[in-house]
């Protein structure tokens, strides 16, 4: 299964104080304002706030191994040129960054992000402080599509769970383990079809998807936002791109370094072979189980998890197993937001966590492990 991922990383100095410099870093590396550039092995691009930076290695592939290696050598490309000068940092929000702090892009792409402002108000965290993780997963014919697209629909509380990374919001512990999503799935409440609750019904065939993203044209179009009328616009945890034969799960939030992320990518895939799984199916149901998630990480449902892992196990690739231990670890131990509750309900202070999390990222090093 060729896989493709996007990551998106806050630009931070020592301290960890959120910088709006994307633009600047880009011009830096190539003489002007681009909104994605080439860079080695990877490419580099904005988002809407100018305080992250988006890596997407230069192609999908097959082998997990590959997709880890593009990205660590952009990342290590980073910080040579750089020299130490900025802090890349994942996990699903930045933890202390206060919306004043931030700045919106603005060298093109303005009428999208007007359009979106005039509608739903970006001025929020659920726009300006959120970094995912997406997987994009191709599929080979309709039939093969819809299969996959019921089956992540299923799982997705699980790997919501297993993903948790933002229990802190503007420097304070909130005691939810998913905080991004509690944002990002409010951020277009005038419209509720486009993010659709996060866990998407099912569908029976591609002309489904096609009604319900129809509709949401519909209800653009009747606000003027005609312009917003791409397949982009759904912001369901999984949506399709007709335009690049691929699922985009956008559910997950970004981790502490890239061997996490493509441990999630295995742990998904894996489950994908298998013809049954120990999973709820019924919408209701789901929903709820996305709400524990949501509030407690891996800690409501490690029973569930452990069965999902054994049967991830089974079914992996030896590309796969070779990360697969990383879920196993936070099935055990915990989410990385667990495990940073933990600490900071303990006592400890925030700064010295983040530059752990920190150099997870620059060394590629699971937490924990």
């Amino acid at each position: 299964m060729t896989t493709g991922t996007e990551h998106e990383f806050s630009i931070n100095d020592r301290e960890f104080h959120a910088l709006p410099v994307s633009d600047r870093i880009l011009k830096t590396i190539c003489g002007r304002y681009e909104s994605e550039i080439l860079f080695g092995d990877v490419t580099l691009g904005k988002e809407l706030q100018k305080t992250v930076l988006e890596m997407v290695p230069r192609s999908p592939a097959e082998d997990l191994a590959q997709l880890e290696t593009q990205l660590t050598k952009g990342l290590a490309k980073f910080s040579h040129l750089f020299s130490g000068q900025y802090r890349l940092l994942g996990l699903g929000m930045h933890p202390t960054a206060r919306l004043d702090d931030i700045t919106v892009w603005d060298h093109d792409e303005g009428e999208y992000y007007e359009a979106y402002d005039r509608l739903f108000d970006i001025r929020q965290h659920g726009w300006l402080n959120i970094q995912a993780l997406q997987v994009n997963l191709s599929y080979r014919s309709s039939r093969e599509l819809v299969a996959m697209y019921n089956t992540l629909r299923t799982l997705l509380p699980y790997l919501i769970a297993v993903t948790a990374s933002s229990p802190v919001v503007e420097g304070e512990l909130t005691g939810t383990c998913d905080n991004r999503l509690v944002y990002y799935r409010g951020n277009q409440k005038e419209i509720p079809l486009i993010c659709n609750r996060i866990v998407p019904d099912t569908i029976g065939s591609v002309g489904d998807y096609r009604m319900e993203q129809e509709e949401i044209f519909s209800e653009l179009r009747s606000r003027g936002a005609d312009i917003l009328c791409e397949e982009w616009v759904n912001s369901g945890g999984i949506i399709i791109r007709f335009s690049r034969k691929c699922l985009e799960i956008k559910a997950l939030d970004e981790q502490e370094s890239v061997h996490s992320d493509m441990a999630v990518c295995a742990f998904i895939r894996s489950l994908l072979r298998c013809r049954s799984l120990p999973v709820e199916t019924d919408q209701d149901a789901l929903l709820a189980l996305t709400e524990v998630a949501i509030r407690d990480g891996t800690a409501g449902m490690r029973e569930e998890l452990g069965q999902l892992y054994d049967a991830a196990w089974r079914h992996a690739t030896v590309d796969e197993r070779h990360y697969l231990p990383v879920i196993r670890e936070r099935i055990d131990r915990g989410s990385l937001a667990e495990l940073m509750s933990e600490r900071i309900s303990k006592g400890e202070e925030l700064t010295p966590i983040l530059s752990e999390m920190a150099e997870c990222l620059r060394t590629n090093r699971s937490y924990g492990l």
